[in-house]
């Protein structure tokens, strides 16, 4: 069967300004995520894509776009790949969404979260699963089970793949670190998935490198994915 790539989005400017983005309107890459577009595209080389697919969520779209321009395909976008509804939470800091008692429950139940306005984090992983199994479908259909395939979408809804490739229940995804302008790749079969590769950052060794913050606690998770390593908030 075919193997998909699944790419983070580089680093968007609410990434590094500590904001839950969601699917808020208007949040493009920084400067480090443009670059990491761009870096992308080198790090495949001249790996072969049978398709693009990707969030329609603007930090999506720039991210892939280096990456389909060079190769000359269209990117279809795919709503079922867009950022988890996170409702209320939406466009508030990280350091205040710690404050609030569905912090912990996102860290410890997340199967049991619905976000106050938005969407259940089950419903989340869900449809993505599903908008993967689909388009996976398709390109082995027109181009063969040795086909490669792109997706772009966000850190949450990758993690929650993860998760369901190893047989993990989604109450302990958030043990999964995917890193803004990273590539996993997973294979389905008719018989399982396999993982092939994980958040790999094409040598960046930040990822090694403790956290820099105090006020963050190091157990947990940043809902949404984070800016990755050595991030404040």
């Amino acid at each position: 069967m075919p193997t998909v790539l699944l790419i983070r989005h580089g680093r968007s400017t609410a990434n590094t300004s500590g904001v839950l983005a969601g699917r808020s309107p208007g949040i493009a890459l920084d400067d480090k995520g443009r670059a990491q577009a761009q870096a992308l595209d080198a790090r495949l080389g001249e790996l072969k894509l049978a398709a693009i697919v990707s969030s329609p969520l603007q930090r999506c779209l720039e991210t892939i776009e280096p990456l389909a321009a060079t190769r000359g395909l269209a990117v279809a976008t795919e709503d079922r790949l867009a950022e988890c509804d996170y409702g209320d939470w939406t466009g508030r800091t990280i350091a205040s969404l710690m404050k609030e008692r569905l912090w912990g429950v996102v860290q410890a139940h997340p199967s049991g979260v619905t976000f106050p306005g938005g969407e259940s984090m089950s419903a989340m992983a869900a449809r993505a699963a599903a908008a993967v199994r689909a388009w996976d479908r398709r390109v082995a259909d027109e181009h063969g089970p040795g086909a490669v395939w792109a997706a772009c979408s966000h850190g949450d809804l990758i993690k929650a793949l993860v998760a369901e490739t190893l047989g993990l229940h989604l109450d302990l995804f958030q043990r999964i670190v995917v890193d803004p302008g990273s590539v996993t790749a997973i294979r389905l079969t008719e018989l399982r998935p396999f993982l092939v590769k994980l958040n790999d950052t094409g040598g960046d060794v930040d990822a090694y490198r403790p956290g820099r913050s105090r006020r963050r606690r190091s157990s947990e998770a940043v809902v949404g994915g984070g800016a990755g390593p050595a991030a404040r908030y």
